[in-house]
């Protein structure tokens, strides 16, 4: 799937999944391992549009084994050096970071950074919502400078905006993990699938070759436009007033 597929179907995924996640007592209540519940507080306006944002930004993260997706353009020569150090530690494209593994090692390792050492929270949110904002397409066509300096400050700006709310992050980390999940599931839906249980190589994959093909008609015509009245209306179902 392509860049904006994958961060919608994250935003998606937070939006509707946020509210069983907190019903959960494991997740909501304090323990000898968690100080604060990781999704006490997570349900007012200022956390869900945060999740969101985070959890679009973290469904481009398995990406990051293909140095020519959005991911490994987004911070220029940085982001497409990493990529090709994790796409040579992955095994190339679709290889570990394309796992429940991958997927759950991120989750847990977020989790630990961001509760560890303070600095590390204000990273990941504002290179996920950084993340999600370039995915989605945030900037001016044709305008590489002009986009990012956009991007920039949109990130600044709604970072300013959480940090003002006094946004809670104990769900970090969760919705990382979640993101990146979601990217797995989304492109065991294409034709190529993903090694889901890496390091074994068996591929999940639609079956009767009905995968979708990334990048074409079906994806960028009928797909994105689905997502996207997705998006609004789980929104609107969570945020509206009864």
């Amino acid at each position: 799937m392509m860049g904006h597929t994958h961060a919608m179907t994250g935003a998606i995924a937070w939006l509707a999944l946020a509210p069983p996640l907190a019903a959960l007592p494991l997740l909501n209540e304090s323990s000898r391992f968690i100080e604060t519940g990781i999704m006490a507080g997570a349900l007012g306006p200022a956390e869900l549009i945060a999740g969101a944002l985070v959890c679009a930004g973290a469904a481009m993260l398995p990406d990051l084994d293909h140095p020519s997706a959005t991911i490994a353009q987004t911070f220029g020569p940085v982001t497409w050096l990493l990529s090709k150090f994790v796409s040579w530690i992955s095994g190339g494209h679709r290889g570990m970071t394309h796992s429940l593994a991958f997927a759950a090692a991120l989750g847990f390792g977020v989790h630990w950074l961001v509760n560890t050492y303070p600095i590390a929270r204000d990273i990941t949110v504002v290179l996920m919502v950084g993340l999600a904002l370039r995915a989605i397409g945030i900037g001016i066509p044709g305008n590489k400078a002009g986009s990012i300096m956009i991007n920039i400050g949109m990130t600044a700006g709604l970072y300013a905006v959480f940090l003002s709310l006094n946004v809670g992050y104990a769900w970090l980390g969760l919705a990382v993990g979640v993101g990146c999940l979601i990217h797995v599931v989304g492109d065991c839906m294409t034709e190529r699938g993903c090694p889901v249980l890496w390091p074994l190589g068996a591929k999940f994959v639609l079956p009767w070759k009905i995968g979708i093909k990334t990048g074409k008609k079906f994806e960028q015509k009928i797909l994105a436009p689905i997502l996207s009245v997705a998006i609004i209306g789980l929104l609107f179902w969570r945020l509206a007033p009864l």
